[in-house]
């Protein structure tokens, strides 16, 4: 096949040139210097995965009750099965992922059940005041005027009541709710307390950059969006529409829910937002036992380098899915595309290529089945230096290869260099202080090059234990690919896997960026399919657990169902709350009556902590009360426990009732 029809192939289907295709993240699964390691093997002894689940499973009398509408609007933590179980609580609250100070909470052997319904229990650890809190500020969040204003009324807030009544206010409201205090040292009595219920945090130093669209778009045209070898390419740019910088580059506020904006400035800023990451993880190590603290890679370079980086990643992975489809491996699951070597090496000297596939791919394994996987594909880049003439791709446009490098200049790879050690220098500090790092996700655009960063820094530092967390966001089309090809890296090099799985912060962003530059919507299409996807990609992690417990694995969801589902699970394939192989995380402020039975009965639960100065953290606030619009149209359940304990007080004579830990 000549290059000029393979090219005008490429351009009528989905493979590497088609400007429509979803973002796909599996080529983020680079690892620099990596071998690829022979073809997987099994942890243990060599039994089949059905037999060794079903000697795990064990009998499960759950039942679901919970309507999908009960639900169907409850969002992640970032963004946003079961039944009623029989619960017998221990008497003392437990500490997160120590199984609680009774054990775990069993209704029969090996089996453990959460009862969602016990609103005495669920609210133990809050006070008369803080539960009226709580329903002013959901019903609040429930008024669409309130929420679309809520920056101009907080202004004119301040104009009326002066700084210092606008922030007392704010602490004994929405602030009160959603924050944890000013600093590391004002969060401390409020992490204690949660603890001594059963409940861990995930400290995000929440202070962001409050600024309009226009000024984000100009700050962007300012140096973060055009990297030098662009600048020198205007006027021949063959890029993918979903790498190019636009007006909705990076995270300006709009429409964005529960994420953070960080701009380019210079290295020099860079360096300040590590400074602040490392004191979020001092007071993360100071404050609780095994806590987790929040880390943005934007924050750490320049955002315009992770798009090209990922626009260089997806294209490679493109370009394997084309030639797997010219030997009639297309329509498969991506572990299961396999390309024979030798036809391979035929196929690309007929396209012009000049390297040997081939002899490269051979001689670096002691044994080879004679075929290669999209894992195997990647290492060509992790080995770029000595791999530079066969990192080829087709060109549509030019009708002729091009090299996949050609824009990725000297002054990238120390772009790339800097920001792996500004992670090298987290990573190090959270193991000194007892932290576990989890790497925010963030756009489509930018994912796979956070993804593959993300990926280089569990190879070094998940090798003992679960250090560095990844974020997978299950309203994307191609999640489950992104996790399973993770997995499976995890298992050739033997590290940890470690993930947080969400739904995702910013699917009207990502829907209206799409549509505007005009390449295919990235995110599913409803709710039902994104909560499949969610299902599918931790029954997945679940799986690996309980076949070689070398993985582990956060279930960041206000999603009851999903809840319930993951306790199921767990209770089918013998996973146990004390093993600290599964978590739960919810947003502070929100879902107490999910978050507080599950850490006091034993298992590993943690709030999801933002902290900073009440101005500075008033940008996030407008996030929350944007977010909480839509959870709170579906979270009339939780409005429901708030009030029935608030009267059972009132009726027991017990409004005055204070925390005892």
């Amino acid at each position: 096949m000549c290059l000029h029809c393979a090219s005008r192939q490429l351009a009528s289907t989905d493979g590497l040139c088609n400007l429509t295709a979803p973002l796909t993240s599996t080529s983020s699964r680079l690892m620099f210097y990596v071998k690829t390691a022979p073809a997987l093997t099994r942890a243990g002894p060599e039994i089949p995965f059905k037999w060794l689940l079903s000697r795990r499973r064990l009998r499960s009398t759950v039942t679901s009750t919970t309507s999908p509408t009960q639900t169907e609007q409850r969002d992640d933590v970032s963004s946003r099965g079961g039944a009623q179980h029989d619960t017998t609580r221990p008497e003392s609250p437990g500490q997160p992922g120590r199984g609680g100070r009774d054990g775990t909470t069993t209704k029969a052997a090996n089996e453990t059940f959460v009862d969602f319904e016990q609103y005495q229990e669920a609210y133990k650890s809050k006070d008369s005041l803080e539960l009226m809190r709580s329903l002013v500020v959901f019903k609040l969040c429930s008024y669409d005027f309130l929420v679309d204003k809520n920056k101009e009324i907080m202004d004119l807030g301040k104009k009326i009541l002066g700084r210092r009544a606008f922030d007392q206010f704010m602490k004994m409201t929405f602030y009160g709710q959603f924050v944890a205090g000013e600093d590391h040292r004002a969060i401390r009595p409020l992490i204690q307390k949660n603890q001594a219920f059963g409940v861990g945090s995930v400290l995000d130093y929440s202070v962001e950059e409050d600024i309009s669209q226009e000024e984000a778009e100009q700050k962007d045209s300012r140096g973060s969006c055009v990297s030098a070898a662009e600048k020198e390419s205007i006027g021949k740019d063959h890029s993918e529409k979903n790498y190019k910088a636009h007006k909705q580059f990076g995270d300006h506020g709009g429409r964005v829910t529960g994420a953070h904006t960080y701009f380019y400035a210079d290295e020099a800023k860079c360096d300040q937002h590590m400074e602040t990451f490392i004191k979020c993880i001092k007071a993360s190590g100071g404050s609780s036992m095994d806590g987790f603290s929040a880390i943005k890679m934007t924050a750490l370079g320049r955002p315009q380098f992770l798009l090209q980086f990922s626009e260089i990643l997806v294209k490679w992975q493109r370009f394997f899915i084309f030639l797997a489809s010219q030997q009639g491996k297309d329509g498969m699951e991506a572990l299961e595309q396999r390309l024979e070597l030798k036809k391979l090496q035929e196929f690309l000297t007929e396209l012009g290529a000049k390297g040997d596939f081939y002899g490269w791919f051979t001689g670096r394994k002691e044994e080879t089945s004679g075929s290669i996987d999209m894992l195997d594909w990647n290492s060509l880049i992790d080995d770029r230096t000595n791999t530079s003439h066969l990192l080829v791709v087709p060109n549509v446009k030019l009708g002729e290869l091009e090299p996949l490098l050609e824009k990725f200049t000297g002054e990238e790879e120390k772009q790339l260099q800097r920001i792996l050690q500004r992670m090298d220098i987290l990573a190090q500090h959270a193991l000194e202080n007892g932290v576990r790092l989890m790497v925010d996700a963030e756009q489509t655009y930018f994912q796979p090059a956070i993804s593959r960063l993300t990926l280089e820094m569990q190879r070094i530092y998940n090798k003992e234990k679960p250090v560095i967390f990844n974020t997978y966001q299950c309203y994307l089309k191609e999640a489950y690919d992104n996790v399973t090809m993770d997995v499976e890296l995890s298992r050739r090099e033997g590290w940890h896997f470690a993930a947080k799985l969400v739904r995702g912060a910013y699917m009207y962003q990502e829907r209206e960026r799409a549509g505007d530059i005009g390449y295919e919507d990235p995110i599913n299409p409803d709710y039902e399919s994104t909560n499949r996807m969610y299902h599918r990609c931790l029954d997945c992690v679940l799986d690996e657990i309980a076949l070689n417990r070398n993985a582990n694995v956060m279930v960041a969801s206000h999603n009851e169902d999903t809840v319930k589902h993951t306790i199921q699970r767990m209770n089918e394939l013998g996973l146990f709350p004390t093993e600290n192989k599964v978590y739960f995380g919810q947003l502070l402020g929100m879902c107490d009556q999910i978050s507080f039975p599950l850490g006091q009965a034993g298992f590993p639960v943690y709030k999801y902590v933002p902290y900073g100065p009440v101005n500075e953290v008033m940008p996030y606030l407008s996030r929350r009360a944007q977010e909480n619009r839509g959870f709170m149209k579906g979270a009339q359940k939780e409005r429901e426990l708030l009030w029935k304990e608030l009267k059972r007080r009132l009726a027991s004579g017990e409004l005055l009732y204070r925390p005892v830990y």
